[in-house]
C-alpha cells in the first residue's frame, strides 16, 4: 500500500514539473518571438512616386541625371534611411545609416529616434524637409574630414546654406542598423557613417550638382 502511495506521488509530481517545463518553454519561446519582432520591424514604403518626382526634377533644373539621394526621415533613426537611386538602373544602389538634427534635446543623444523635430529656422538644430543640391567639397572637423554643401532649394529648407547644413561623415553613426536604438542626434546635418561617407564621397567627386531629397513618409 505504501509503495503504490509513493508511485502515485512520484506521478503527480513529474507529472507537474512536466507541465512547468513546458509552461516555461512556451513562455521562453513567446519571449523570443517579442524579442525578434523589436530587432527589426518591417518597413515598407514605396518611393516610386518620389523617384519619378526627383528625375522630373533633375530633368528640369539640369541636375545629375544618373544619380540622386533620398533621406527618410520618417523611419526609425536606427535604421537605413538614406538612398541612394540610379535613375539608369532605376535602383537603390546603396543605403546607408543617417543622423538627424537633435532640436531642443541633448546633442549626441537618441530622443527623437521615432519622430524627428524639423525647422528651417537659426540656431533649432533641427534638420530641414526639401529637395537640396549638393555643391562643393570641403574640409570638415568631423568624421573623415570632408563635407559637401548643401544649397536648399524649397522654403522648407531655404536657411540651409546659411545655417552651415553640410553632408560628413560622424564617427557616432554607426555602419549598421541598431534598432530599437537610435543613431546620435546633431544639430541638422544630415551625417553618416565614416564607411559610408568614404563610398559617398568617391561618388560624389565624379557625379556634379546632385540632387538631395529629405522627406518624412
Amino acid at each position: 500500500m505504501k509503495n503504490m502511495i509513493f508511485v502515485i506521488g512520484l506521478a503527480l509530481i513529474l507529472s507537474c514539473n512536466q507541465k512547468d517545463k513546458k509552461e516555461m518553454l512556451v513562455s521562453e519561446k513567446e519571449n523570443k518571438i517579442e524579442v525578434i519582432e523589436k530587432e527589426k520591424p518591417r518597413v515598407e514604403v514605396d518611393y516610386s512616386k518620389f523617384y519619378k518626382e526627383a528625375k522630373q526634377y533633375c530633368l528640369q533644373n539640369n541636375l545629375n541625371k544618373d544619380k540622386f539621394i533620398l533621406i527618410d526621415l520618417g523611419l526609425h533613426s536606427g535604421l537605413k534611411r538614406f538612398f541612394i537611386y540610379d535613375f539608369k538602373k532605376n535602383l537603390v544602389v546603396k543605403s546607408s545609416m543617417v543622423s538627424h538634427g537633435c532640436g531642443d534635446n541633448r546633442w549626441g543623444a537618441t530622443v527623437t529616434k521615432e519622430k524627428p523635430q524639423i525647422s528651417n529656422e537659426f540656431d533649432s538644430h533641427c534638420s530641414s524637409l526639401g529637395k537640396y543640391v549638393i555643391l562643393d567639397r570641403g574640409v570638415s572637423q568631423w568624421g573623415i574630414k570632408v563635407n559637401y554643401i548643401l544649397q536648399g532649394k524649397d522654403k522648407t529648407n531655404s536657411n540651409a546654406r546659411n545655417r552651415a547644413i553640410v553632408l560628413h561623415s560622424w564617427e557616432a553613426v554607426p555602419e549598421n542598423e541598431v534598432y530599437p536604438e537610435g543613431t546620435p542626434e546633431g544639430w541638422g546635418c544630415p551625417a553618416v557613417s565614416n564607411e559610408s561617407m568614404k563610398e559617398i564621397d568617391e561618388l560624389l567627386k565624379t557625379n556634379k550638382k546632385v540632387l538631395m531629397w529629405i522627406i518624412k513618409s
